[in-house]
């Protein structure tokens, strides 16, 4: 149980109270977190906090798509906290005693990355303080030891962010219990959708009480998020702010042509040229993540990875540092696409493309966040020139290609590296790949067309 955010929270009966009047008061938020906002800075409420709040008050299914960086941990994080002190509010009125022995879990946020359960976490940490109500969370995930987890979650915890399968490993060893939970949040749902933790996510799902309230948060609308929605939502709620103006994160895009040979030699010389302070650098593998941050070491520029591979400790002291200035440059795999918020950073580079249409939204995104603009770079050679033409036609635009003096693309048409594992030169990217279907389909197809005593090996 990480200790900066699991704990009571101490009541805070006499809070000053400010007379200016909060647009959060107009939403129905109450006084306690319309002035814990300001006191940490927030003023004015997202498109996507405005739309949602009112609804998760009312108690209401939500299903809502925003794009990153929007806002979208306070739309649910400020409706749940206020809930809750509402439930406590109305038992201290009804002289109602504390409860006695471990607290249950009323409120359940699923997140796919330690990252993101820390950020809303540390969002907890500065909120809850200001309500009355004493209350506790916990932030559960992997890559850790769970012993401390188990230790944190002794007394119950009103509100549980978690991972699934460290969720899942926690009510194995009887830690907790869901059947007291009231709320579920399911944040990046089109993630917890991938076929990592898709059977871990049914698991969760069947131990819930099946009268609760749901909210689904997401920076994209896969067919899969709607068909979860249809499962899980009744009567929800649905708001979509990803084409909202005032959501519409300010992201100079980018794409310059390049040999791959030639890659980490550009981005050296445009981290020199552009003048940029920080840079977060995207690449495919983990092995690609040590081999680009090695040579920018050599170079001279304060790099670090930030990979799977490395411990939760590690990857939290290189995201302090890069945070502090300390570092300018951290080269990531896509753990780092989601739930990483780094004020002010100006650049975000593609060194390898994404697999997939969505990563690049979210990749980007870690760029021009509450309002500030940014650059995002992607670095597209002939191999995966096709590739990024899928990715501006999910996006509805085009990125006009750019040759950098010195760093000129030589090889203009595409060659197959692995004829052998990819025979049609598609380099494993979503979207090119034939789907199961299709191979059951032709498979069906050949075995229509064949003769019987073929088939039969006569």
């Amino acid at each position: 149980m990480n200790e900066d955010i699991n704990k009571d929270v101490d009541k805070d009966l006499d809070v000053p109270r400010n007379d200016a009047a909060s647009p959060f008061l107009a939403l129905g938020l109450s006084a306690d977190l319309a002035e814990a906002l300001e006191a940490v800075g927030f003023d004015e409420p997202t498109a996507i906090q405005a739309d949602a709040l009112p609804v998760v008050l009312a108690g209401r299914d939500v299903l809502a798509t925003a794009q990153t960086g929007s806002g979208k941990t306070l739309a649910y994080v400020l409706p749940v906290l206020q809930r809750l002190q509402d439930a406590w509010l109305k038992a201290q009125t009804k002289g109602l005693d504390e409860p006695t022995g471990r607290r249950p879990t009323r409120v359940l946020v699923l997140v796919p990355t330690r990252e993101l359960a820390l950020q809303i976490g540390q969002t907890l940490h500065e909120l809850a303080p200001h309500l009355q109500a004493p209350l506790r969370w916990g932030c559960v995930f992997g890559g850790v030891s769970i012993n401390p987890q188990m230790m944190g979650l002794r007394g119950g915890a009103d509100i549980v962010v978690a991972t699934p399968g460290r969720l899942l490993d926690l009510i194995d060893h009887n830690a907790l219990s869901l059947d007291g939970v009231q709320t579920l949040v399911l944040d990046e749902a089109d993630r917890l959708l991938e076929k990592g933790f898709e059977d871990e996510l049914k698991r969760v799902l069947a131990l819930l009480p099946a009268q609760r309230q749901s909210l689904m948060f997401s920076a994209t609308f896969a067919p899969a998020v709607e068909a979860l929605a249809q499962q899980l939502l009744h009567d929800a709620a649905r708001i979509d702010v990803r084409a909202d103006e005032v959501s519409v994160p300010d992201i100079t895009q980018r794409a310059i042509h390049v040999d791959a040979a030639q890659r980490t030699p550009l981005l050296r010389h445009l981290i020199a040229q552009e003048g940029w302070q920080r840079v977060l650098v995207f690449v495919a593998t983990r092995y690609a993540c040590e081999l680009v941050t090695h040579k920018l070491e050599k170079a001279g520029i304060r790099a670090a990875a930030f990979h799977a591979d490395a411990s939760q400790g590690a990857r939290r002291e290189v995201l302090r540092a890069f945070k502090a200035g300390e570092l300018q440059v951290v080269v990531a795999t896509d753990l780092a696409a989601r739930g990483i918020d780094i004020a002010q950073l100006p650049a975000v580079v593609n060194h390898d493309l994404p697999r997939s249409p969505d990563d690049h939204i979210h990749r980007i995104g870690r760029t021009a966040r509450a309002g500030e603009s940014g650059v995002a770079v992607s670095f597209v050679s002939a191999n995966t020139e096709a590739h990024f033409r899928l990715i501006e036609k999910r996006q509805g635009l085009r990125v006009p290609r750019e040759q950098v003096p010195g760093f000129e693309m030589t090889q203009t048409e595409p060659v197959n590296a692995n004829p052998l594992t990819d025979p049609e030169g598609t380099g494993g990217i979503k979207g090119k790949r034939k789907s199961k279907k299709d191979k059951l389909r032709e498979a069906a197809a050949l075995a229509a067309a064949t003769p019987a005593g073929q088939r039969s090996g006569r």
